[in-house]
């Protein structure tokens, strides 16, 4: 896909990996629609692709609310008369042990909001606005492509039973649409990085992140631009389709 005048839905794009990928692609030449809960932060994401030259768009909208992306995706339609991709990269994070207990004791359970919590946004987030995406290209009849973001938690991470299980469900679902869309010129990937330089881990104790980073096989973080390369990649190369890209420094969680 030459990305020239095409159109771009990013999720989570206020801020860390989203801001960067959506800068990404308009420095390719793409217009993008700027989806996030946080509205200040949206402004400065929304500055940075407009100084590319582009049109950027910002739309509040929870990801986790089908009302929210039906409407979401049906005012970019309507405000921009294409769809060519999207990227799912909205996300958070609700750590905890599953059981924590000490001498045969019960100290704390991880909780069933934050089980829920975590899987609203991650997996349900990704269905809606990976359907309504898909709905959308195949009535323009241009075709497109979707990109999910997943993460290497999802071979399963300790302290992490929500965001694994949500984050192997989104793999899951990218391969499966890339078998149903294709008909449609639709393609699907997705992209599990590792740890990534982001505001969040950049809050992190110093001598926390200098032991993240040691246990990492080229000795740093991902830089969120790095990340926003592979995505560019999956929007460009019309071959790609039912894959899952791991960026992670040749950090692996599991086989």
């Amino acid at each position: 896909m030459d990305l020239q005048d095409k159109v771009v839905v990013i999720t989570g794009a206020a801020r860390g990996l989203g801001a960067a990928i959506a800068q990404g692609i308009a420095a390719k030449g793409s217009n993008v629609a700027l989806v996030d809960i946080d509205t200040d932060a949206l402004e400065s994401s929304q500055a940075a692709c407009s100084a590319a030259g582009v049109t950027a768009r910002s739309y509040t909208a929870n990801v986790a609310k089908e009302d929210d992306v039906v409407a979401l995706f049906a005012k970019v339609a309507k405000d921009f008369g294409r769809l060519d991709g999207c990227i799912n990269n909205a996300g958070i994070l609700r750590d905890g042990l599953l059981i924590k207990a000490k001498d045969g004791k019960i100290i704390s359970k991880m909780s069933l909001a934050e089980w829920q919590a975590v899987i609203d946004v991650n997996l349900t987030g990704v269905f809606l606005c990976g359907r309504e995406a898909a709905e959308h290209m195949i009535k323009f009849g241009d075709g497109g492509t979707i990109i999910n973001i997943s993460s290497i938690s999802r071979a399963g991470n300790f302290g992490q039973t929500n965001y694994s299980a949500a984050k192997a469900g989104v793999a899951a679902m990218s391969v499966v649409w890339a078998k149903e869309l294709a008909r449609h010129g639709i393609r699907s990937n997705a992209i599990a990085p590792g740890f990534v330089n982001t505001e969040m881990v950049a809050s992190m104790k110093p001598e926390a992140l200098e032991k993240m980073a040691a246990g990492i096989p080229v000795q740093r973080l991902a830089e969120p631009e790095e990340v926003a390369h592979a995505a560019v990649y999956l929007l460009e190369n019309d071959y790609m389709s039912g894959r899952v890209i791991d960026i992670d420094g040749g950090l692996r969680l599991g086989s």
